[in-house]
């Protein structure tokens, strides 16, 4: 012991510059686990709390679907008849060369926006329009809020904005005093609408675990069928567009006040946005609800902070409490997920002319149009369960080539819900949503383009239909599997695990 000028005792044992405190190892007595494994080890893959979550979310699709297909009902051209006996002999079996006051359209000009606004004959194009403006919204809509749900909205906070939207878009379009403002405030249901649907997929699938977020991802879509179903029945019941309008947009009322309080934020986006604390009691409440013990020296983290079995070396990562950040640009700047990007994008945008052409052209049939629509509804389901039962056993990969390649509302049906089950395991937690809105992007412009040739009729539409789904087939070979692989976090945790699968083969 030594002693200063002033007698005080100076300690030899205590060094004078203390060692440097390294912020990434791991809290001593605390096992880092990323959410998958933390799910499986100690949560539930698939419990009580995720099966509550994952129906309330998915009830949005419902509402989706009741703004997307109310264009089936709303601007269908009725049948129409003759007031002047012998006056009515065209040979056409259309209005068109007819004199006013001659026929007249049955159920009156309110039975749609067809009857009221005379968009028959020359103005016949214009119904194709509306429509197309509609999913061109829904295409900006899915850009923006797919990078709003992962930056500073959030998954449930941008669904909560799109629903208030769609409500206020949808109600007002009953209102739509001549063609224009109908046609904008349809542009505008859909740039709300457009983000519907993707928002309430991420937000459903994220909380569950690897083994059964397959099937899972899958049956959100019976939702969105079922919608459809019911949307025939909701239409037989309002006859008028305008009331239709109004009794498809009140569920999105509804769906705010009811269901949305109950919902919870993702634990992911959460980990993301450095909320670990946030992430955590969601993670105790899932294991709490499914009857689980959760472990008081286990902490949540991301895939490169995580020291867990699975994920064995140590790499730098930021602290715990950064907020991480990703952009469509971080994408297309990764070699990797660039090419997934542009084939996703590719093949969303032709599966999607085939879906939306088979599930429009239905006004083509002759037919009962309120029958016709709910059995094309329920025509899919079958599809989704085929594919969620075959989902795990041959993989992604080999089902979006395979449903491409079987034409029918029953094959696509499969490849368009397939392919945002596929889309989101493509791409990690941070660019999830944004990369998923690219690939609604493409599905939407190809929706923008089915219309315009649905109004064509006869053969030539189901040419086109026939074309794109080999196409797209085709085009789905050249990407990779994701079955059974983690849902990354960060860019520079799907590159290792990328890396050090590719080592391991």
């Amino acid at each position: 012991m030594l002693t200063t000028s002033s007698s005080s005792p100076v300690d030899l044992s205590v060094p004078l510059i203390p060692p440097s405190k390294k912020t990434d190892e791991p809290v001593a007595g605390k096992l880092k686990l990323c959410i998958d494994d933390m799910l499986n080890q100690f949560c539930g893959e698939f419990g009580v709390w995720q099966l509550r979550h994952f129906v309330l979310t998915s009830l949005a699709w419902a509402l989706e679907a009741f703004h997307t297909m109310v264009m089936i009902f709303a601007d269908r051209e009725p049948e129409w008849r003759c007031l002047i006996p012998g006056s009515c002999s065209t040979g056409s079996g259309t209005v068109c060369g007819l004199e006013p006051g001659s026929w007249e359209w049955i159920g009156g000009p309110a039975s749609s926006t067809v009857a009221e606004w005379g968009l028959v004959c020359g103005h016949k194009y214009k119904v194709g329009l509306v429509q197309s403006l509609f999913f061109g919204g829904c295409m900006i809509g899915a850009g923006i809020f797919g990078h709003l749900s992962d930056s500073i909205l959030g998954r449930k906070g941008s669904l909560t904005v799109v629903c208030i939207l769609n409500a206020i878009f949808g109600c007002l379009t009953a209102f739509a005093p001549n063609f224009r403002t109908y046609t904008l405030l349809r542009f505008l249901t859909g740039f709300s609408t457009g983000g519907v649907g993707l928002c309430a997929f991420v937000l459903a699938t994220e909380p569950i675990g690897l083994s059964k977020r397959g099937v899972a991802g899958m049956s959100t879509f019976y939702f969105f069928s079922t919608g459809i179903a019911f949307l025939s029945g909701i239409a037989y019941l309002f006859q008028s567009w305008r009331a239709l309008y109004i009794a498809t947009s009140i569920p999105s009322i509804l769906f705010l006040v009811i269901i949305l309080p109950f919902i919870s934020e993702s634990p992911r986006w959460y980990l993301i946005r450095g909320k670990t604390n946030e992430a955590m009691k969601i993670m105790q409440n899932i294991a709490k609800v499914n009857g689980k013990h959760f472990q008081d020296d286990v902490s949540v983290a991301l895939d490169e902070e995580a020291n867990n079995t699975t994920t064995k070396n140590k790499v730098e990562a930021k602290a715990a409490n950064e907020a991480i950040t990703g952009s469509v640009i971080d994408v297309v700047r990764s070699p990797l997920t660039r090419v997934r990007l542009f084939l996703s994008f590719a093949i969303n945008f032709l599966c999607s002319v085939v879906y939306y052409g088979l599930s429009l052209n239905v006004v083509n049939l002759g037919t009962n149009l309120y029958l016709n629509v709910f059995l094309n509804a329920v025509a899919e389901m079958p599809a989704f369960l085929l594919t969620a039962l075959l989902l795990d056993r041959f993989g992604r990969k080999p089902l979006a080539i395979g449903t491409q390649c079987i034409l029918g509302i029953f094959g696509m049906a499969g490849t368009y819900n397939l392919l945002f089950v596929y889309t989101l395991e493509l791409f990690p937690t941070v660019v999830r949503n944004a990369a998923l809105g690219c690939a609604t992007q493409a599905s939407q412009m190809g929706a923008i383009l089915t219309p315009f040739v649905v109004v064509l009729g006869g053969g030539l539409p189901f040419a086109v239909f026939g074309v794109c789904g080999i196409a797209g087939g085709l085009l789905a070979f050249c990407l990779p599997e994701t079955l059974n692989k983690p849902l990354y976090d960060t860019m520079g945790g799907l590159e290792k695990g990328e890396n050090a699968e590719n080592e391991n083969a």
